[in-house]
């Protein structure tokens, strides 16, 4: 029950605090670039250091660095077989546009910020055999992409691999994509009258769904060790505790701005009463680009940074001039340091909270 004088939100991260009693956080901040929402998946080491260069000066933070997160587009595809597009088949060999990952690693520290990794844990490769699969499933995006079956060991023993790998190259961070996806065969908006597609099993039907998800959780955790865990399309309360931080919505945009809007601003404001009691809450990043306006996207910006929530920003560099690297200077130095947690005022109301009150005071913000 609210105390006297207690907000909704107030009461609300009381409780999460109560379901969760033991969480665990990065020992500072995290924030920096990714470079998906302008990229899409057509990136290079090339790229990565270019925006990384680009954006390490605007960083003012000594002691708390940013991270360059590459996203999805650097690992080995598979060949164009009869049947299969080439897609992202190996997360444990980069590509031809990376080559050395251990020296995008140094190339990135060189530079001044902390290397981060998007990886897809149950993509199988497409040549492993059948008996290593769970059923496919009509109706994915992408139904050419086999996926591992997580109850079985030999697969688990990859992800294992694959895990350890990115901490033999350095990486300080990994995000790990697409586990609720693969596993059911739906995104969250379509599992309504059920959580999974017709045809659906495990190899191994002794355990539920959800422990069978618990244990892939605690075997990436497990073997990540010191490496921070960004969970991506992930069950929250089976990562509550479990991973630093937890991407909470679905994909913004560097496209579309009605996206953002439903997706960042929709979803910030009503799971920030979880931030710092099950996870770092992560809305998402700023898809910084020529199709969406400045004006926009500063608020979008200045939100996440002043929020306490993770800050990233993908950033296009044709997007990036002057007027943009001085505000993304200012919010840098504010996701470095620990925040109060953003409190949306109207949400009761608004679907997407217009007044915030940001560290004590109050701010208007315009969606429209």
């Amino acid at each position: 029950k609210s105390k006297n004088g207690e907000s909704p939100f107030a009461t609300t991260q009381r409780f999460c605090k109560l379901m969760c009693p033991v969480t665990r956080l990065p020992k500072q901040p995290v924030y920096g670039i990714n470079d998906w929402y302008f990229a899409y998946g057509n990136n290079s080491a090339k790229l990565i250091k270019e925006i990384t260069a680009l954006m390490t000066d605007l960083a003012p933070d000594t002691n708390n660095r940013p991270f360059s997160v590459i996203d999805a587009g650097w690992a080995t595809y598979s060949p164009l077989l009869p049947g299969n597009g080439g897609f992202m088949d190996d997360f444990s060999k980069p590509n031809d546009k990376f080559k050395d990952m251990h020296q995008m690693v140094l190339d990135i520290e060189k530079l001044g910020m902390q290397p981060g990794l998007w990886t897809r844990p149950l993509c199988a490769k497409h040549d492993d055999p059948e008996s290593l699969l769970l059923p496919s499933i009509p109706g994915r995006d992408d139904p050419k992409s086999p996926i591992l079956d997580p109850t079985i060991d030999e697969n688990l023993a990859r992800i294992k691999y694959n895990m350890d790998t990115y901490k033999k190259w350095g990486y300080k961070l990994v995000k790990h994509d697409y586990t609720t996806y693969d596993i059911m065969g739906k995104w969250g908006f379509q599992m309504t009258n059920t959580l999974t597609a017709p045809g659906w099993r495990f190899h191994d039907k002794s355990r539920t769904t959800a422990e069978v998800i618990n244990h892939l959780y605690h075997i990436i955790r497990e073997t990540a060790g010191d490496m921070y865990i960004i969970g991506c399309n992930t069950m929250s309360h089976l990562s509550a505790g479990v991973f630093e931080l937890n991407r909470i919505g679905d994909d913004t945009s560097g496209k579309e701005w009605d996206r953002t809007r439903k997706m960042g601003v929709n979803t910030l404001g009503f799971r920030l009463t979880q931030h710092n009691s099950f996870y770092a809450a992560d809305g998402d990043c700023v898809g910084l680009t020529k199709d969406i306006s400045w004006a926009r996207n500063k608020q979008w910006m200045q939100l996440l940074a002043e929020s306490g929530a993770p800050l990233f920003i993908s950033p296009q560099p044709d997007a990036v001039g002057q007027e943009q690297k001085a505000f993304i200077k200012q919010c840098f130095a504010k996701a470095a340091k620990v925040q109060p947690t953003g409190e949306p005022l109207d949400w009761m109301t608004n679907p997407r909270p217009e007044k915030w009150k940001l560290n004590g005071r109050e701010v208007m913000f315009d969606w429209s």
